[in-house]
């Protein structure tokens, strides 16, 4: 795995490219060698926060993890990506589409990605022509922290959502 590692607010020392190299190192025996890792060490105040993207074709494998030590926060971070991996496999791999991107050894390992994934609930709905702002009206109306809209500039169905800190974020659908 080639990791491309960036900081924010910090220096990627030799120490911290060692320990991001050595911990989500271990996640080799899932990936194909030309796979890359964007990994990103940002500090805001007290939090040390790390965020990994793994693209794997027609899927990316993203997580990230803060605490007050960035040593921590690689190796929470190291944990969640492993355990998404063995959850997630069967789906990942799904019908042989994305084979180049892991390892032969993953694909063959019989033991992960023994979960389903159940939805319990369906629900359909009308979609009326509306701007962002609108949409993020309604969403404060019904009490949540999301909510799919058509939008009347783009004519596309986009989503609105809660940020930390009591901001909107804006979901806009790109097609490749």
């Amino acid at each position: 795995m080639n990791f491309i590692i960036t900081g924010r607010n910090i220096e990627v020392t030799s120490g911290l490219r060692e320990a991001v190299e050595d911990k989500l190192g271990k996640l080799d025996r899932f990936f194909a060698p030309a796979t890359e890792a964007t990994v990103r060490l940002s500090v805001q105040k007290e939090i040390q926060k790390i965020e990994v993207t793994i693209p794997v074709k027609g899927h990316i494998i993203r997580a990230e993890e803060s605490s007050t030590d960035m040593y921590v926060s690689i190796d929470l971070v190291e944990e969640i990506l492993e355990r998404q991996l063995k959850k997630y496999k069967n789906k990942l791999i799904d019908k042989k589409q994305n084979v180049l991107s892991f390892s032969q050894a993953f694909i063959e390992d019989e033991n992960a990605g023994e979960d389903q994934i159940e939805i319990v609930k369906s629900k359909k709905f009308a979609v009326k022509p509306m701007d962002a702002e609108e949409a993020c009206v309604q969403m404060e109306l019904l009490g949540h922290s999301f909510y799919v809209f058509l939008n009347a500039d783009s004519d596309e169905v986009n989503v609105v959502y809660k940020r930390k800190g009591g901001s909107f974020g804006l979901i806009e659908p790109e097609f490749e």
